[in-house]
């Protein structure tokens, strides 16, 4: 599986931590940076990461900011984008069975490297259940999506 990586500066030090887990896991990653710690804008990274899923150059992709919420915000800008801001392993799978999670949202400055490590293993070992009530769910997503397009409010 390939899997887009972004992060801004402040999830530098937890992107390498992701990493190493993913190519454990056998991913190929599309590693998007930042790689310093200088301040960038976290929109930019999460857009970088909706761009290589919906150009088929990802399957997946996870983004880090501080606390999550930005980067999550950002990405789900992106029509084709479901990315969800996981801290506990339940959410990490479920989002991606029930939901069909493409993106997982951590926060470096909430969660610590054992537990980055058990998210990325729960959502990458994940696989969309495909119900009839999950397809259900997201046709309506989709819908919401070309109704209301996700341009600024």
């Amino acid at each position: 599986m390939k899997v887009a990586v972004g992060t801004d500066h402040a999830g530098v030090d937890l992107k390498e931590t992701v990493k190493a887990e993913l190519a454990r896991d056998g991913c190929q990653i599309v590693d998007l940076g930042t790689h310093s710690h200088d301040p960038v804008d976290y929109p930019d990274f999460a857009e970088a990461a909706g761009l290589a899923l919906r150009e088929g150059r990802a399957e997946r992709g996870v983004l880090i900011c501080g606390s999550g919420v930005g980067a999550s915000v950002a990405a789900n800008r992106i029509p084709g984008v479901r990315a969800g801001l996981c801290h506990d392993t339940y959410s990490a799978h479920q989002g991606v069975e029930h939901d069909d999670m493409n993106v997982l949202v951590l926060g470096a400055r909430v969660i610590g490297p054992e537990l980055a490590r058990e998210l990325v293993r729960a959502f990458i070992g994940a696989r969309f259940a495909g119900d009839e009530r999950h397809r259900r769910r997201l046709d309506k997503i989709r819908a919401l999506e070309q109704r209301y397009g996700r341009a600024g409010d």
